[in-house]
């Protein structure tokens, strides 16, 4: 999660388990600000005084509802990048892919790290490192890709690359147009078909 300190975890009990399965549909449905801890007590089905017990403050839930998303979002991009085609293209393709696949399944109202951001703009909020950690995770994920195809331009490349996955998870979110995920896949395929071929000139 990038140089910054990690924030603290706590044990998930099946309490506290059920309460943060209540925060992160409450979270992502009305915004952070927006969902107190009554709301959030109430839905999992627990009194306030064990949702205290059990997270300490509304911060660390809110941690713990972005350090799961974040979680579950990397394991479920593994498995694409496993079964993808070899070369490093195709494992930049499937990115596109999970996060088209993720963003149906998970995110209809966009990224959650987009939207934690937006309310959460304050750098010693403890789950401010969550939410950078998993972008520059990403932009490192792009960059190493890239590398394997231009090492000279990898920074600038994963850069783009970076971009159209994040603006594409923006314009998903704000549904403005259809398939932006699928459209951004379709802007890198062609920037890598350029890059391949600029890297195979250059190697002659």
């Amino acid at each position: 999660m990038g140089t910054a300190e990690r924030p603290r975890r706590i044990t998930m009990t099946p309490a506290a388990r059920r309460v943060l399965e209540a925060a992160a549909r409450l979270f992502y449905e009305r915004g952070i600000h927006a969902v107190g801890v009554d709301l959030i007590a109430a839905e999992a089905g627990v009194t306030k005084k064990t949702l205290y017990d059990r997270f300490g403050s509304k911060e660390q839930i809110v941690v713990e509802y972005l350090a799961d998303r974040d979680e579950r979002w990397r394991a479920f991009l593994a498995p694409y990048l496993d079964a993808a085609r070899p070369g490093p293209p195709a494992r930049v393709l499937a990115v596109f892919d999970a996060s088209r696949a993720w963003a149906a399944e998970n995110s209809p109202r966009g990224c959650s790290m987009v939207n934690a951001h937006v309310e959460i703009g304050d750098p010693a909020h403890p789950a401010y490192t969550i939410i950078t950690g998993q972008k520059q995770w990403m932009l490192a994920l792009f960059t190493d890709l890239a590398g394997d195809i231009t090492p000279d331009g990898a920074g600038e490349l994963g850069r783009t690359l970076m971009l159209l996955h994040e603006g594409a998870l923006v314009a998903h979110g704000l549904g403005i147009l259809a398939d932006p995920v699928g459209h951004a896949r379709e802007q890198a395929r062609a920037l890598l078909a350029a890059a391949v071929r600029d890297a195979d000139g250059g190697a002659r």
